[in-house]
């Protein structure tokens, strides 16, 4: 599990590779913070029938979100059953007093442990949320319409001339792009503007003691508390995702305690309303985790007739020089800055759609947020606001999605035929990649990995 959020909920299930982006049980976050908002205002959809309205606020104000299903996560997890759930709920105060021994080993003082957990409760809301199962899918080409458009580069043009001060001053001290910086601000909130309202302390507390990764949301709970401790932020600049992220781009607590910096000297280390702060902590992520200054991301690439699909995967990197030997060039007709830098293809929308080869600088893209789709979107915006182009080549826009049923059927065709091995789930990973264009060669088209109805009708024997 990464280190941020985008990353600890959308993990490689935004199945670029198969067409479609989609949220597994495991994935959506908040719903109310940029990527994660858009995530979630796309895929919810009750589990079943109607969903539970939510309850005018007090006093007419905004509605409360809606309250826990009271059902059992789609996940099958034992610990997201609605027993399980109730039982850990009923003990919740008990176990947010049980890690005091741990937050005291962090140097928490005692009064500062009672003052941030007083009077919690679980939001038990967030069981929902983190075993939701999508019915409906986006194409990628969908989400890049929504996350790279004309109102967020406006924007994102703004925020650029308005802090150029601040990201000079990130840029000469991390060699990191800016405009990937900027580009991270507007996808993850929108430029501040859909950062998330749950409390932070609440909604780890509530993963650290109740559902299926208790441990991983024990130690965010505690960092929360760690920087409510120490300063550096106040307890009302804590609220974010329902999985604990917080700021203009989204750092989880314990992302915050690896790679904030108090920029502008004032002793605290604010990623939430310190433009300096906030910069140059992003800069220092993507940094930590292996930019290269001066470097792209990728390539936008035009795949000659007849070419091999078996090479579109991330384990097959090779030479720009050695995909030139295979008959690769630049959509655009430029030239390759560097023939000998190491690169994947990823070919999104299989042999009908662009094919791009993906460098390091995407790879750690990746690493702020696991989701090919997530980094395509970042390195797209980040290039676009820096002057360029939009992609040259079409999507195969006529394309339709297919629905979660759907994808579980087209993975029980697949295993009946002996090309897939794992547990039919509905969410395509590369497993299920790989049976398709063993299936797909076996019947002598591009064998691309490409979830299309065509494909579902060919495996139905229609």
């Amino acid at each position: 599990m990464t280190n941020r959020a985008g990353a600890i909920m959308i993990a490689a299930a935004l199945a670029c590779s198969s067409q479609a982006v989609f949220v597994s049980p495991s994935q959506a976050q908040s719903s109310g913070n940029g990527v994660s908002n858009f995530f979630g205002n796309i895929f919810s959809g009750p589990k079943s029938g109607p969903a539970p309205q939510a309850a005018p606020g007090p006093d007419g104000g905004p509605p409360a979100p809606p309250p826990w299903s009271g059902e059992d996560g789609a996940s099958g997890h034992p610990l997201m059953t609605a027993s399980a759930i109730r039982q850990a709920a009923a003990n919740f105060q008990n176990c947010v007093a049980s890690m005091w021994p741990d937050a005291a080993r962090r140097n928490i003082t005692q009064a500062n442990f009672e003052r941030f957990t007083a009077d919690l409760e679980p939001d038990l809301r967030i069981m929902d949320l983190m075993d939701s199962q999508p019915e409906f899918t986006k194409a990628i080409w969908d989400y890049l319409d929504i996350l790279v458009n004309d109102n967020r580069l406006a924007k994102g043009r703004e925020i650029l001339a308005k802090y150029k001060p601040q990201f000079d001053a990130a840029e000469k001290a991390y060699g990191v792009d800016r405009y990937a910086i900027a580009s991270i601000w507007g996808i993850e909130s929108n430029y501040s503007t859909q950062m998330g309202d749950r409390n932070v302390v609440q909604s780890t507390a509530t993963l650290a003691c109740i559902g299926r990764r208790q441990a991983y949301f024990r130690d965010e709970f505690l960092t929360a508390l760690e920087i409510l401790n120490r300063g550096d932020l106040r307890p009302e600049q804590m609220r974010g995702s329902w999985a604990g992220a917080f700021g203009p781009t989204q750092f989880m607590p314990t992302a915050f305690k690896r790679y904030a910096v108090d920029a502008d000297g004032d002793g605290r280390r604010d990623v939430v309303d310190n433009a300096a702060d906030l910069i140059a902590s992003t800069a220092n992520n993507l940094k930590k985790d292996g930019w290269q200054t001066g470097r792209s991301w990728g390539y936008e690439v035009v795949l000659p007739e007849g070419f091999n699909f078996m090479l579109a995967d991330k384990a097959k990197a090779m030479t720009i020089a050695q995909w030139q030997s295979q008959g690769m060039k630049r959509a655009d007709g430029k030239p390759f800055p560097d023939t000998t830098e190491k690169a994947y293809l990823l070919a999104p929308a299989g042999a009908q759609g662009p094919g791009f080869l993906m460098l390091q600088n995407f790879r750690v893209i990746m690493k702020y947020n696991p989701a090919e789709a997530y980094a395509l979107a970042i390195g797209h915006f980040a290039d676009r606001l820096r002057g360029g182009a939009p992609f040259v080549q079409p999507w195969p826009r006529q394309e339709r999605v297919l629905s979660r049923a759907e994808r579980l059927e087209l993975q029980q065709l697949l295993a009946q035929r002996g090309f897939y091995r794992g547990t039919p789930d509905g969410q395509f990973g590369g497993q299920t990649r790989e049976a398709l264009r063993s299936f797909q060669a076996s019947i002598g088209t591009p064998a691309d990995g490409f979830a299309s109805s065509d494909v579902l009708e060919r495996l139905r024997g229609r």
